[in-house]
């Protein structure tokens, strides 16, 4: 079995920590990445964490994904709600997608509760934290031993 999955990060996420801690906390994106590569390896899964505030780096990285990854667990942040560049990139992929998402998309503010890609993905976790990426790459694991 192919273990490899990527972890995408959209905007901002790379500010985790300074950012309006009462929603994202106050752990830090390399906290974040410490964690996901900690509970990665007790799993056996290998990941790649990859973050832009470019969308069309984001799409990018998605096309390429579609050779080296069987999984795909994306938090698009801001994207999710404009982005459907990144929707359509995604609906290429054929491999599980989870959508993640620190904050309740929806309870914040009208704008943030539709997601362009909610639709699309294999699951999603919303609100709850930074532990919501770990749950994410559990389910990933079990998605990818089917």
């Amino acid at each position: 079995m192919n273990n490899k999955i990527i972890i995408i990060n959209g905007p901002n996420i790379n500010l985790l920590g300074e950012r309006e801690q009462s929603q994202y906390g106050s752990d830090t994106f390399d906290k974040l990445k410490e964690k996901c590569i900690e509970k990665s390896k007790e799993l056996n899964l290998e990941i790649e964490f990859f973050q832009s505030n470019v969308e069309g780096e984001i799409v990018n990285i998605i096309q390429e994904s579609r050779k080296k990854f069987k999984g795909i667990i994306i938090n698009a942040a801001a994207f999710t709600h404009t982005s459907v560049a990144i929707r359509d990139a995604l609906e290429i992929f054929k491999n599980p997608i989870i959508e993640i998402h620190i904050s309740n998309i929806y309870k914040r503010e009208e704008f943030r509760q539709k997601s362009l890609i909610s639709d699309i993905v294999t699951g999603g976790i919303f609100g709850l934290g930074i532990d919501g990426y770990i749950l994410a790459i559990i389910s990933m694991q079990k998605l990818l031993k089917k």
